[in-house]
């Protein structure tokens, strides 16, 4: 292998209860997985499968958690609500683009975090709702 690139490029992922397919995109503007009303001007992804399996789970709605290996279309930073807040040196690999990210395939297999570990994060996440007004800085 030596000095030559990996064949196997970086993985990226994205928790929702949205039902896409390989080729649709998964863009601005449309309703966000964690705010009962308007639109958030960033879409988010991670390089972990964990930290797309939180998103999963914490998004609103009722319909079956779903995640997605994406590939972004465009530029990408580090996840302020993470890598600011919690883990300075963004340890979850979190990210955020203004472009759209293109959905490749849907993660078929793989296991949650346990419902009171679940609970006590949309608690939290209320909470924080409740004091600031907003859990999500855009």
């Amino acid at each position: 292998m030596g000095n030559q690139p990996s064949a196997f490029a970086a993985s990226f992922f994205h928790g929702t209860r949205a039902d896409l397919a390989p080729g649709d995109t998964i863009q601005v503007g449309h309703r966000s997985n964690f705010l009962t009303d308007g639109a958030l001007s960033w879409v988010y992804f991670s390089a972990t499968l964990d930290a797309a399996i939180w998103g999963a789970e914490l998004a609103l709605g009722e319909e079956r958690q779903r995640i997605y290996v994406v590939e972004p279309t465009g530029p990408h930073f580090d996840d302020p609500n993470v890598t600011d807040k919690k883990f300075p040196g963004n340890p979850t690999m979190s990210y955020r683009s203004q472009h759209p990210l293109r959905v490749l395939a849907e993660v078929v297999s793989w296991e949650g975090h346990p419902a009171e570990m679940v609970q006590t994060m949309k608690e939290g996440l209320a909470r924080l709702a409740q004091e600031s007004g907003q859990p999500i800085i855009d």
